[in-house]
This record gives C-alpha cells, structure tokens and sequence, in this order.
C-alpha cells in the first residue's frame, strides 16, 4: 500500500488493472466527512418519510450513492493512491470530482431537503445564508462559469499545482475545490434547489456549450506541450513501468477533453430535457387557465376577455 500521499522516495508499485481494483488508501479526513454528509442527508430523509412525507429514491442514490460514492471513488480508491504519481491518474479524479460529484449531490436536491426537515432556528439560518447579497454573487451563473473554466488554467500553468503535490493539506483543499467550483456551476444551473442565480432554460443551455471549447483547448495544449506540469516532481520518481511523464501528460490532457466534453453533453441533453418538460407544464397551466375561464364565461352568459 502507498502512503497517504506518495513522494519521491517511496516504494511505488506499476498502475496495473488490478492495483486499479485494489490499490484502497482510506484518508480519514475526507472519508468522515463524506459519511457524515450521507449520515444527515438519510436522517434528513427519514425524519421526512417518518412524518408522512415523501421523498423520491432517485434524488436519495443520486446524491449519496452517485455523488458521495464518486467522492470515495475519486479520494479513496487507487485514484486517490495514484494521484500524486501519475497526472493522468490526477486529471481523472479532477474530472469526477468537479463534473461528477457535484452534478449527482445536486440531482438529489439537499438543500430542499434541509428546508422541509431542518428546526425553525436554522432553517431560518440557513434561508438567511440564502438570501444574502454573498449568496447572490457567488451562484451568479457568470461568476460560476468563469471560476469553472478558468480555475484549471491557473492549477496548472502556475506553482499552484505542484504546492498541492508537496502539501497533504492543500492537496486535500483542491478536492474541496474541484467539488466546490463544480457546484457553483451546476447547482443553479440544474435549478432543483432554491438557491440564487436560476435563470431561464437558453442561457443555462448556452452556459453548458460555452464549457465544451474551454476543456477542449486545455486538453489539447496540455496534451501538445512539450515541457511537463510540475516537471521536478515527477520526474524525481524514476519509475520504470510506462507510461513516460511525458506520455502520461498527454493521456491526462485526452481525459480532461473527453471526459468534460462527455459529461457536458450529457448535462446539456439533462437540461434540455428539463426546459421540455417544463414548457409542457407551462402549457398545461395555461391550458387549465383557459378552460376555467371559458367555464365562468359559460356561467355567466358572456365571452371570455
């Protein structure tokens, strides 16, 4: 087993299919964190079906079994044991954690489950953090799309990276991060919770197509570089098994195109998919709206305005 975090020095084992299957390394931080959070999002559950209340299995298995899971995934597995040896192996556990996790912990709507099950004080709280002018900044859809966009570029083309490479503490806070700016960007985009900067179904639409060149053109100037992200690093391994650093840059760069360019495709065809059905809802509300004034006017003896 690799420690922690693996560094020049140690004793590291070929990336293999089965050390891909095997290669656990549990980091208690993170892990207590991740179950506390499935620990009060299913009491949170409970306490609601408890009172006659439902609550639909998809949200609870998207946000615990999809977005938690892929959280543990991500940091617990050989991704998380493999991602300070190999970018690639990076690259892969930055896009579940920032596309992935984040898009899955939304589609289970936690912050409407807290407001139906949480006491007055911190409901009230929790409303309070909603509606203040901080909130209103920060899931400002413009304001998500550039940190989601441009967050990559500034870890990758500065000193930031390699810093999280040396530190166990940073290297923990840009899991946190990636799972943040994710849900800058897609919770009010996804538009299920009530929090601020929901806005009309196009803009989300061209918002979500915007991100597919962006990740395109950082994957492909990290796959065409000459020169390796966190060069020192790296190479101060002397592995022997392949990939090259060099090779193993390039294979991260086709992930991060692939991958984002997938995952955005598919949330693109989630919010279309939403922007029909809520036209056809909007049109059975008007349909009802027409029928019942056409009624009165039965009523009455006269023509509907």
């Amino acid at each position: 087993m690799l420690p922690l975090h693996a560094g020049p020095g140690d004793q590291i084992a070929p990336f293999t299919p089965v050390r891909l299957l095997t290669a656990w390394t549990f980091e208690p931080v993170l892990l207590g964190v991740i179950v506390a959070l499935a620990a009060l999002y299913l009491y949170g559950v409970h306490k609601l079906r408890a009172r006659g209340d439902k609550w639909s299995r998809g949200r609870t298995f998207a946000f615990v079994g999809l977005g938690l899971g892929s959280a543990v995934i991500a940091t617990q597995s050989a991704l998380g044991t493999y991602d300070t040896v190999l970018l690639s192996v990076h690259m892969a556990q930055h896009m579940v954690l920032s596309m992935l996790t984040p898009l899955m912990m939304a589609l289970g709507a936690p912050v409407t489950l807290a407001l139906r099950t949480l006491p007055a004080r911190p409901r009230k709280w929790l409303l309070s953090v909603l509606h203040s002018r901080f909130a209103k900044v920060m899931c400002f859809p413009l304001i998500g799309f550039t940190l989601f966009v441009l967050s990559p570029w500034a870890l990758y083309f500065s000193g930031w990276y390699d810093a999280t490479l040396r530190s166990a503490a940073l290297h923990d806070l840009l899991h946190v991060h990636f799972i943040l700016i994710g849900a800058l960007f897609f919770w009010p985009l996804l538009g299920l919770d009530p929090v601020p900067g929901r806005v009309i179904y196009p803009f989300r639409l061209i918002l979500i197509f915007l991100t597919l060149p962006f990740h395109a053109f950082l994957g492909i100037t990290i796959m065409s570089a000459n020169t390796l992200i966190a060069e020192d690093w790296y190479t101060s391994f002397g592995r022997s098994w392949p990939p090259s650093p060099l090779h193993d840059q390039y294979i991260a760069g086709g992930l991060l195109w692939g991958s984002g360019d997938i995952v955005g495709l598919v949330f693109f065809g989630v919010l279309f998919v939403q922007w029909v059905k809520e036209s056809q809802r909007e049109a059975r509300r008007e349909d009802r709206r027409l029928d019942r004034l056409e009624e009165q006017a039965r009523r009455s003896g006269q023509a509907p305005r």
